[in-house]
């Protein structure tokens, strides 16, 4: 017997395979390459001009190359955690523990700032699946805080980071408290969260079903969001699946993967926690000249 999110996403996850640059033949993913030792790719100049603090790592999926700044430091994820929101919750489905058509009431006082697809539908209710892809897609508050209350709480999300081998991210708060800077809440590691990207949509055992990573990285695909960040950093003819987020306040942060017209794609995690002096286009820039310079030195461009 298929699983409740197999059931649903079969057909439309093997269309959107071929949508995000990955043919089904592509699924029986060969095994990642042998694991190399971390190499610095020098950022400082860019932090020295635009001030703040830069996390930055990449990973070539198909040699395992992975290029590291500021790696192992804690930054706010922000809005990135949305995606692997969107994750956790395609695994409970897959595990019988939750439906994509389901329905979920949406009323006033779920409402907070950015509600572009929950506002509308105040007073009436939203499936699992259209609140998951308001949540990736146009980065939707209350459609997160609607998730996570369903998978019991911000608890149960870092009970998902631990099973996926993930020991260091923590998830603390709701929106938008989460984006508030507070000692180690509601952080993660740039290298870590690389390694969950690789470990979800790449790895051989990865836990999400084909089907589900196909809607998921389809949703990432089609985001307008942020498109002055990894996508400008990254050829034209690449796909870019990704998930950012900002703080407001300087945090201006993108993490996806980047998908050539052939071949394996490049993992990226970019956390840049700038100050508020700098505009968001400035920050924005910075990640993707970050993003340019990595994919260079991959010989990848």
């Amino acid at each position: 017997m298929r699983s409740p999110v197999e059931r649903r996403c079969v057909l439309t996850g093997l269309a959107a395979l071929s949508a995000v640059g990955c043919s089904p033949r592509a699924e029986s993913r060969p095994a990642a390459p042998a694991p190399l030792s971390d190499e610095v790719i020098d950022l400082s100049d860019l932090e020295a001009r635009n001030g703040g603090r830069l996390g930055f790592v990449v990973q070539d999926a198909a040699t395992g190359r992975k290029l590291v700044w500021r790696g192992d430091e804690r930054f706010v994820y922000c809005s990135t955690f949305k995606m692997y929101l969107a994750a956790a919750t395609l695994l409970r489905a897959q595990a019988g523990q939750e439906w994509l058509d389901r329905r979920i009431p949406i009323t006033a006082a779920d409402m907070i700032d950015h509600a572009p697809v929950t506002e509308p539908a105040v007073g009436a209710s939203l499936t699992v699946e259209q609140l998951m892809k308001g949540a990736v897609e146009v980065s939707d508050n209350p459609a997160a805080n609607l998730l996570l209350k369903a998978m019991g709480g911000p608890s149960a999300m870092q009970t998902f980071y631990r099973g996926i081998g993930d020991h260091s991210t923590r998830s603390d708060r709701f929106e938008p408290e989460m984006n508030r800077l507070d000692g180690d809440k509601d952080t993660i590691l740039p290298s870590q969260s690389v390694a969950n990207l690789q470990r979800l949509f790449l790895a051989p055992a990865s836990p999400l079903t084909a089907a589900s990573r196909a809607l998921l990285l389809q949703w990432m695909t089609d985001t307008p969001t942020g498109q002055n960040r990894l996508r400008a950093g990254t050829p034209a003819d690449w796909r870019v699946a990704h998930k950012t987020g900002t703080g407001g306040y300087g945090p201006t942060n993108d993490i996806g993967l980047l998908y050539p017209p052939n071949g394996q794609p490049v993992i990226v995690a970019a956390y840049y926690h700038a100050t508020r002096a700098t505009s968001d286009d400035a920050n924005a820039a910075v990640i993707a000249e970050a993003t340019r310079r990595a994919l260079k030195a991959l010989g990848r461009d």
